[in-house]
């Protein structure tokens, strides 16, 4: 656990005792996922998020991402703003998009806010459980991710080549290390809230001929990488971006031990 997410717990925790004594919870900065949505049961692969910033949430309802207005009125009180919100336009599958939908009625309703062993509770104002989230881990070293889109160069993001697989870890001694495809890399990252910095990188001198395009790809990914400026970790996926803006790469977590 990261030491900006254990002061986050931590000040919520402060919350639990007498509420009427109780300072407001901090929720700002402090990062989560959905674990639980009152009525539905999340789909396989679909990731629901939610992060305090600024007097915004942000984050994921599953299908597409989201912003909206927030206000603390009470110690434990908590409410979203709906005529505030905000998200893209994407068309997802009907289970998808019911998750979203009740997520973000869920998000609507809420009234109140509460930690439950570590867990964030949003409650209406009845005090029933709308949902669970968990703590969302917010660095990244120590972490290790499947890359599934490349930034080109092109000005276009494509799907990592069928039968090819590139991989990242961060170690936490700041090393980055994986596979570009066809060859292994290792290098140096630096992490400065949002920001990314990576060193140079050095790699094997294989040469595969399969699948078809594996070198090309493998030399879009490197220069990618070293393109990236920017991280945002959200839930089992992790965004590197451009100083422009642009992605540079998509990823998702990978299990301890593959």
């Amino acid at each position: 656990m990261t030491t900006a997410l254990a002061a986050s717990l931590h000040l919520l925790g402060c919350a639990s005792g007498n509420a009427a004594d109780a300072p407001p919870l901090r929720l700002d900065a402090s990062s989560w996922v959905v674990a639980a949505l009152r009525g539905s049961a999340l789909v396989t692969g679909q990731t629901v998020t939610l992060r305090f910033e600024q007097g915004r949430v942000t984050g994921s309802d599953g299908c597409n991402r989201y912003s909206a207005a927030y206000r603390q009125d009470s110690p434990a009180g908590l409410s979203i703003d709906p005529s505030t919100h905000i998200s893209t336009q994407m068309a997802c599958p009907p289970p998808v998009e019911q998750i979203a939908s009740s997520y973000r009625l869920a998000l609507a309703q809420t009234r109140n806010v509460r930690l439950d062993a570590g867990r964030l509770v949003l409650l209406d104002g009845n005090g029933q459980n709308l949902a669970t989230l968990e703590a969302q881990a917010t660095g990244l070293a120590g972490s290790q991710w499947q890359v599934t889109a490349v930034n080109n160069g092109r000005q276009a993001v494509v799907s990592v080549a069928p039968g090819s697989e590139l991989r990242l870890r961060f170690g936490a001694d700041g090393a980055v290390s994986g596979s570009a495809g066809c060859n292994s890399f290792s290098g140096s990252y630096q992490t400065h809230g949002a920001s990314v910095t990576f060193g140079p990188v050095a790699t094997t001198r294989r040469m595969c001929n399969t699948p078809a395009g594996v070198m090309e790809q493998e030399g879009q990914f490197l220069k990618a990488l070293q393109s990236a400026t920017a991280w945002r970790r959200e839930g089992d996926r992790l965004e590197l971006r451009t100083a422009t803006g642009a992605l540079a790469l998509s990823l998702q977590a990978l299990e301890e031990g593959r």
